[in-house]
């Protein structure tokens, strides 16, 4: 009997080919597809990067505008994923980052017209000079080229790297959770077909359309990529740092403090803390922990906990914190390091604003911590000594967002220093080179 005629035998095999024959298959046919993207992608980075930015603009615009016809479009799609998703399980804030209402696609497609009216970054000059041997030289902003961005639900992120790459001159490839598939199909096929129409060329906005693991495995290490963004939580980070062999910029995982420090203003401290903690938990900017100095913590917690609690917030608080809020469930070593996203909080009491310091140096993922004070030094001491992206005093870390500091959008929020750091707009999907005018001299040594 031949192969070909031989029935499955139950032992992993299936008639005519075996289940190692079609997993080499696959991965052959997931190969080619990615060499396809790839090379893609990089033919149109190098035209687009050398669009006009009137070209480039009135893409963007294009892009919102097909947002805005196809509202019922998007939304059908999303309703189909996020009703797939309640059949899966999937969490209560995962469905809620999954969801996409009408209005939250009018908000993508304003991004997008936002992204379209700020300062063009491409080529622009950053510095220009004159060396001893008459060499002017000057160093001037250019496109990254082919950007890869991994994200988990969130569908309006496609929006946002779409724009922010056609903004900034890079070609893109979006690699979107499997949860949000449908949606993001029906997005990509919309803001690719816009731009093109306006002239950008084809290939610039591209999706891996595969839901396996080995497609996201296999984006990490192509080739044609100049960098890639992961914006997701620690298995995603980790499965990066396995696997990446392109550069990487680390975005979004946040596991953000309050630190409510002795002479704070309790009202301030209280508005600051319910806002960082329920006014959208499911995202990276919302706080996690609550630090509050023993000074000011009798006064403070009860009433703030109950806030909360009223809020359906679950308390997780150390040995002094249940002493005065006795509703706060004990506290682990583990919950000082979880990013949530949900409505709980761990909170500690501690004795200084050294030791809030010491806590959020060990436990801080470098994403966004605030202070609350009335202290001149304190307030000071804190911006000057945590190392993070963004660090506030009297204010909520909900803020560390793109389309607050001016941006229009953001394709993450960068938690490490190399290249960028914060929220990445257009201008942090550049890069530079350097351009040199000279009259024909030459190197004598």
């Amino acid at each position: 009997m031949t192969n070909e005629s031989k029935p499955g035998n139950g032992r992993g095999e299936t008639r005519g080919t075996s289940v190692t024959d079609k997993a080499r298959n696959d991965q052959v046919v997931l190969e080619e597809e990615f060499a396809a993207l790839g090379a893609a992608a990089r033919k149109a980075a190098r035209r687009l990067g050398v669009l006009p930015a009137s070209v480039r603009n009135e893409a963007l615009r294009a892009m919102a505008e097909e947002l805005r016809r196809n509202i019922d479009v998007i939304c059908n799609a999303n309703e189909r994923d996020v009703k797939q998703g309640k059949r899966k399980g999937l969490s209560a804030p995962l469905l809620e980052r999954l969801t996409l209402t009408p209005a939250q696609v009018e908000s993508m497609a304003r991004e997008l017209d936002d992204i379209a009216a700020l300062r063009d970054p491409i080529g622009e000059v950053t510095g220009m000079w004159t060396t001893k041997e008459g060499l002017r030289i000057g160093r001037v902003r250019v496109p990254l080229g082919v950007v890869g961005i991994i994200y988990e639900s969130r569908p309006n992120v496609t929006a946002d790297a779409a724009g922010l790459c056609v903004k900034s001159g890079n070609a893109v490839l979006l690699r979107g959770g499997r949860e949000s598939l449908g949606t993001n199909s029906v997005l990509v096929e919309l803001l690719a077909r816009s731009a093109e129409r306006a002239g950008i060329p084809k290939g610039s906005i591209q999706m891996i359309t595969s839901p396996s693991r080995d497609a996201t495995t296999r984006l990490m290490s192509l080739e044609d990529l100049d960098v890639l963004i992961p914006r997701g939580g620690k298995s995603l980070k980790d499965a990066v740092r396995a696997n990446a062999t392109v550069p990487v910029i680390m975005t979004g995982m946040g596991n953000c403090h309050v630190y409510v420090d002795a002479v704070a203003d309790i009202g301030k401290a209280i508005a600051v803390t319910d806002n960082a903690k329920t006014s959208r938990p499911s995202v990276c900017n919302a706080a996690e922990t609550l630090l509050v100095h023993a000074d000011i913590a009798r006064e403070f917690l009860p009433r703030c906990l109950s806030l909360l609690a009223g809020k359906e917030v679950e308390i997780r608080g150390d040995e002094r914190t249940r002493a005065l809020f006795p509703a706060a469930i004990p506290a682990n070593e583990d919950d000082w390091d979880r990013e949530y996203l949900d409505l709980i909080l761990a909170v500690r009491v501690v004795d200084s604003i050294d030791d809030a310091l010491e806590h959020i140096a060990i436990h801080g993922t470098g994403h966004s911590e605030a202070i609350c004070t009335e202290s001149y030094s304190s307030a000071e001491r804190f911006l000057r000594e945590v190392d993070a992206a963004a660090v506030y005093v009297n204010a909520s870390t909900r803020f560390t967002d793109g389309g607050v500091y001016g941006y229009g959008a953001e394709m993450g929020i960068s938690t490490q220093k190399l290249h960028a750091r914060g929220p990445m707009g257009a201008e942090q999907l550049t890069s530079t080179k350097f351009i040199i005018y000279g009259n024909g001299q030459t190197r004598v040594s």
